[in-house]
């Protein structure tokens, strides 16, 4: 992909519009989540403003890696530590957030994983693209380009070494 290719540029203002149009069109579909489960990392900033938004203070994260960059990614999106206690989800109403569904697989783990724990989950994302598997509950919006997100677009910081492992 080069730097002529269009993106979609979601700025920081934009992106407050988005939590607040999706919180209203999960209060008005009468959803009430009783816990959030941000992806991490991208769907973390979307899980912050939906939990002041939609008033829930439980919230967790699961980290899962599928893409290594832009329009690369790995066969399968992987769970990495550490992760939510799933056990604590089971009869519970969890809002699963990302931050896009492009192909849905990171998604559809995630929602599979609540599931089978015994959770009735839903999703929720910032964007949608056509080639998704798993369409979520909820989107702001739907593209096809590569997304350029206020909280991402400028990659790390130059100077950072590898972790010690």
């Amino acid at each position: 992909m080069t730097s002529e290719t269009p993106r979609e540029v979601l700025t920081w203002s934009l992106f407050g519009t988005a939590v607040r149009d999706l919180a209203t069109a999960i209060a008005a579909d009468g959803y009430r989540p009783e816990v959030l489960l941000g992806i991490a990392r991208g769907g973390l900033p979307l899980a912050a403003g939906l939990a002041y938004a939609l008033d829930v203070k439980e919230t967790g994260t699961i980290n899962v890696e599928f893409y290594t960059g832009v329009d690369t990614r790995l066969e399968e999106p992987v769970v990495l530590a550490p992760s939510v206690d799933l056990t604590e989800l089971r009869g519970r109403r969890v809002l699963v957030v990302d931050d896009v569904a492009d192909t849905g697989r990171t998604l559809g783990v995630v929602v599979a994983m609540c599931r089978e724990a015994g959770a009735d989950p839903r999703s929720v994302v910032v964007y949608r693209k056509p080639t998704t598997r798993l369409a979520p509950e909820y989107s702001w919006k739907d593209t096809d380009r590569w997304i350029d997100f206020p909280w991402s677009a400028q990659g790390p910081v130059p100077g950072l070494s590898a972790p010690a492992s």
